[in-house]
């Protein structure tokens, strides 16, 4: 008797920790079996569960119609967003020619002029063009009125307040407060031939001028969508043609930029077109947006059933075994390509979102929307290879990405160290003598394009000799950098995934069982019973 109640005080004592869930249970074999297959089940593929639960994969289905309808969605808008930037960089080209005077598709480098005789020839080249628009446009380009008005083109230059420079003796004296004078030309003006000087009093001071900015606003519509079904869109473009002479180096750079603002024209009539597609393509982006929201919540559950899960088994560890449950077992729990699925579904809800607002011309954010539709399309193909896993020949690659990202990062980390210095070297010393090591963000390119093998020759090749000294030192700096980052640093790299592919493979052959959780998982080989599944779902849906 004295023994029978030895043994039953330690279970006494366990009942009264209820801050454990396992502390409350006897531990019995059957418990534990039960215990058991419930992890069993969390941890399988859907189409394991199917088979032992009999449920339909729901969540497996809708990520498969997910990608599908994702991918079209993205296509779609792909198409759209190619016809506007087609039209966008081929009334840039347009503009260009009608504009600089002697511009040709093939002309080498920037455009810029050398005298001051042609830059006042360019300027009023650029406001007869503007008033003889009408005249000598191919398109259907037209003046912005406002309030009943033609908007005007207007010319301004910025002057430093005083300038007075004086090469032969070395001397300057500057005021470097800028200044800006302006004038407006509107269309349809005359505007004679006998220069700028004639106009309001309107001259070019070199000496003190900084810069020329000629702006002028022009309006068209993008007839190319109506043969693909869409409504054509109205467009602003906003110009802006700029004389730089910042340098005071006798080299005038004359650029062309264009702001473009797209809304929905004010009266439109297509023959045959209701605008059906459009409302087709808007019920479509809101089927996606529902889609996703769908599967964020699903995606959510299951993690926040996988956490649940996890602190019962580290109570039923520490209650059982005495250990405790280290972190890698705890990240077994939580599924990352849920996380990468909400993530996913995010970047598409706001894309989407955006996508809308564009259809109905509320926003023109075609950049923005681009980014979230294309990586949001990116990572839910990339969760492709989730499904993949499935398969054992294909699991081992997902397992050894996983397992050699964290390596591949720290490896990374000391590359990158070395690269930012050699990046830092040839930017200083190579830069003036080489083109490709003119500015930091090129330097970077060209590193990496070495690593890569490519334009090596071209890279030697370009580089000047006025310094012997320095076409030395580049020889050195590219000898060594290509032996060091291609037939070590790379082959490191690739070494380290083969290390790491070779560990996991000889684990799978040899079942080496690595941790606890594993451990007790392998103690049973039956698969889960329907029925206890159906019973004891609740922590493993």
């Amino acid at each position: 008797m004295e023994n029978g109640e030895e043994q039953s005080d330690p279970r006494s004592d366990v009942r009264r920790l209820d801050s454990l869930r396992w502390s409350t249970l006897s531990l019995e074999a059957e418990e534990v079996e039960d215990f058991r297959r419930r992890l069993k089940y969390f941890f399988m593929n859907p189409c394991e569960k199917h088979k032992a639960r009999g449920r339909k994969p729901w969540k497996l289905i809708l990520q498969i119609l997910k990608i599908a309808i994702i991918t079209f969605q993205l296509v779609s808008f792909g198409l759209s967003n190619e016809m506007m930037v087609t039209f966008k960089d081929d009334n840039l080209m347009i503009f260009r020619h009608l504009f600089l005077k002697g511009y040709n598709d093939h002309q080498l480098g920037k455009y810029a002029l050398y005298n001051k005789a042609d830059v006042n020839d360019h300027i009023y080249y650029i406001i007869n063009q503007y008033i003889n628009l009408q005249k000598l446009t191919a398109g259907n380009l037209a003046y912005e009125m406002v309030g009943g008005k033609y908007t005007p083109l207007s010319v301004c230059q910025e002057l430093c307040r005083n300038s007075s420079i004086d090469p032969e003796n070395e001397t300057f004296d500057i005021d470097p407060h800028i200044e800006k004078d302006c004038f407006s030309v509107y269309p349809m003006q005359s505007f004679d031939g006998s220069g700028l000087s004639t106009y309001e009093n309107f001259s070019l001071n070199f000496k003190r001028l900084l810069s020329v900015s000629v702006h002028l606003t022009l309006k068209s519509i993008n007839l190319q969508t109506v043969h693909h079904h869409e409504l054509p869109d109205c467009y602003n473009f906003h110009i802006k043609i700029l004389f730089d002479n910042h340098e005071h180096s006798g080299k005038i750079m004359v650029n062309v930029e264009n702001d473009v603002k797209i809304y929905e024209c004010r009266d439109w009539t297509v023959e045959g077109n209701s605008g059906r597609n459009d409302y087709l393509l808007l019920s479509f982006s809101s089927v996606v947006i529902l889609s996703c929201l769908t599967s964020v919540i699903l995606c959510m559950r299951s993690i926040i059933n996988g956490i649940r899960l996890q602190f019962e088994f580290s109570d039923f560890s520490l209650t059982f075994y005495n250990k405790t449950v280290s972190w890698s077992d705890r990240m077994e729990f939580v599924n990352g390509w849920y996380i990468l699925i909400i993530v996913s579904d995010t970047l598409t809800i706001a894309g989407s979102a955006l996508k809308i607002g564009i259809q109905t011309k509320y926003l023109t954010n075609y950049d923005v929307c681009s980014i979230l539709l294309g990586t949001a399309t990116m990572l839910v193909w990339v969760g492709v290879i989730c499904y993949l896993g499935f398969f054992q020949k294909y699991n081992i690659l997902i397992l050894t990405l996983r397992a050699a990202f964290p390596n591949v990062i720290r490896f990374c980390c000391c590359v990158a160290v070395m690269y930012l210095g050699y990046c830092f070297c040839g930017w200083i010393v190579l830069g003036p003598y080489h083109d490709k090591f003119r500015t930091f963000d090129k330097v970077t390119e060209c590193l990496f394009s070495l690593i890569n093998g490519d334009d090596m020759y071209a890279t030697f090749l370009k580089m000047r000799s006025k310094s012997y000294m320095v076409w030395l030192f580049s020889r050195l700096y590219l000898y060594s950098f290509i032996s060091i980052f291609i037939y070590m640093v790379l082959s490191l790299f690739i070494a380290l995934i083969t290390d790491t592919y070779e560990t996991i493979k000889h684990h799978q052959q040899d079942k080496v069982q690595v941790s606890l959780l594993q451990a007790f998982l392998a103690a049973d080989r039956d698969q889960p019973d329907p029925g206890i599944c159906q019973i004891k779902s609740d922590g493993a849906s």
